[in-house]
């Protein structure tokens, strides 16, 4: 979309005009959908207008397509899967999609160790923390997290400047966390627990004491504070995501965001169903501008 914001005109010596346009373009824009979010399962998907990426595959392979299906996206579309670590609702998926779909999956070795996986030799690529990979157009930046898992990471994915994190299971929010956060125009951020739901709730205290160790998960209040001091100041999108069945309410979580907010689209990633696809296109930024050559001005000339 170019966005055309008035002309400027500046004499020139030999009396012709020279005319400045300033125009406007929309930045390069990318697509963020959430395909599920919870403990029963975590799939997201970044991408532009013909190609993307899905960030963990914790849905099986048919789930996926469907719910894909029901929102306009296609699994042609996918050009890797990355995997953030091991944990059952990031991978049970992975092996039925694999099996089906000749697509790079991007994950750690630790990872595949720890996960029991067996996927196609052809098919695995690994990845190293902060090094960014490139794939249709879109760079993917992984970065590590506090998680109990054997190597987590998160994955910010970026496309021409605008950038849409998926940071979740992060434990902590820590200050490489906070770092990829601030750059995010999008991102999907992990809100999974109430602190006074966990604590009065029903799970065993060893479970509870895990969640809150500073390596499970990050509460709405540190996802909050988060949001509040780190966000980007073009920052357009929040989903809210792996929030805990029993020790969250989606509508709690939701007014708390939105009321500190502002313009920002707060989301609630559920975990009985896709989301909408969200475009996210960053600030509008400046094209050079176009210098209109001057005329020529006719001067009568004189033979004396």
């Amino acid at each position: 979309m170019i966005f055309t914001c008035g002309k400027k005109y500046i004499s020139n010596n030999s009396g012709g005009e020279v005319v400045i346009k300033t125009r406007y373009f929309a930045a390069m824009s990318l697509y963020l959908a959430s395909i599920n979010s919870g403990s029963n399962g975590n799939c997201y998907y970044v991408g532009t207008e013909t190609d993307a990426v899905l960030i963990d595959a914790g849905l099986s392979c048919r789930e996926t397509e469907k719910r894909m299906a029901r929102i306009g996206l296609k699994m042609s579309a996918v050009r890797a899967v990355f995997i953030s670590h091991e944990h059952g609702d990031h991978i049970k998926g992975l092996e039925s999609i694999a099996t089906k779909y000749p697509i790079p999956i991007y994950i750690t070795p630790p990872t595949l160790s720890k996960g029991k996986l067996r996927l196609p030799l052809e098919a695995l690529r690994t990845f190293a923390a902060n090094d960014a990979i490139a794939i249709a157009g879109m760079t993917i930046t992984p970065f590590a997290k506090m998680h109990d898992a054997i190597d987590p990471h998160s994955f910010v994915i970026e496309r021409n400047g605008v950038r849409v994190g998926v940071i979740t299971d992060i434990g902590v929010a820590c200050a490489e966390v906070a770092v990829h956060f601030a750059q995010c125009h999008a991102a999907v951020l992990e809100a999974n627990y109430d602190e006074q739901m966990l604590e009065n709730g029903r799970y065993p205290h060893h479970l509870k004491n895990r969640i809150r160790s500073g390596h499970g998960h990050v509460s709405n209040a540190q996802a909050l504070e988060l949001f509040v001091r780190r966000r980007h100041p073009h920052l357009s999108h929040l989903l809210l995501a792996h929030l805990s069945a029993d020790n969250n309410n989606p509508e709690l979580a939701l007014n708390m965001f939105t009321a500190v907010a502002g313009k920002i689209k707060i989301v609630v990633a559920s975990r009985y169903e896709e989301s909408a696809v969200y475009h996210i296109t960053g600030p509008a930024v400046a094209a050079p501008p176009k210098i209109k050559p001057a005329k020529p001005r006719v001067v009568q000339a004189t033979l004396f």
